[in-house]
């Protein structure tokens, strides 16, 4: 779906090819790299202008991916859905110098409302290798709940890793989303 979305600090819109360049320098970090499943390391502009390729505004939601631009800095990072075993499947990754600031938070949770809003799915899947406890926070912060482990191949690493599956269903989601508060002016 050809959608863009604000949040107060961010704007998530389609992957574009003008973005591989910084896709290739965030990516081609192992600290980023080495906490994805898919994407190898190292990261090279022939991977991103490859990946960057098979976006297409007329994907189902879930198959969706966002790039996640922060204002004055341009693409910083990915959040997306894409069809696993399981089914839908949420992932995201930010470029390292962007760690820390809630950033990813935002991106996530824009995200995750985006796709209840637009679908009729009763759950959506994620997870994290098990050293990712920040990525785990950020989940279990959404309302996502640890369903189980499995092992995982990271190709960055190029060996299989302990996975912590996790899943938020629709109730829950409801139930984490923020309250609008009323101005009390």
């Amino acid at each position: 779906m050809d959608v863009s979305i604000r949040t107060p600090r961010l704007t998530l819109r389609q992957p574009l090819l003008d973005d591989a360049a910084r896709v290739a320098r965030f990516l081609d970090n192992f600290a980023v790299s080495g906490n994805l499943a898919r994407v190898p390391y190292p990261y090279r502009l022939s991977d991103a202008k490859a990946w960057l390729r098979t976006w297409r505004p007329d994907r189902p939601a879930s198959e969706t991916a966002f790039m996640i631009d922060l204002e004055g800095e341009g693409a910083i990072g990915n959040v997306g859905f894409h069809r696993d075993i399981e089914g839908t499947v949420l992932g995201y990754w930010l470029a390292q110098p962007f760690w820390n600031r809630g950033l990813m938070s935002e991106a996530v949770r824009a995200a995750v409302d985006w796709y209840f809003e637009n679908t009729a799915a009763m759950s959506v899947g994620s997870g994290v290798f098990h050293f990712n406890k920040a990525s785990l926070a950020i989940q279990k912060k959404m309302g996502f709940a640890e369903i189980g482990t499995s092992m995982r191949l990271c190709l960055a690493r190029g060996e299989e890793v302990r996975h912590i599956d996790t899943e938020l269903t629709r109730a829950a989601w409801l139930a984490h989303r923020p309250v609008a508060q009323e101005s009390t002016k």
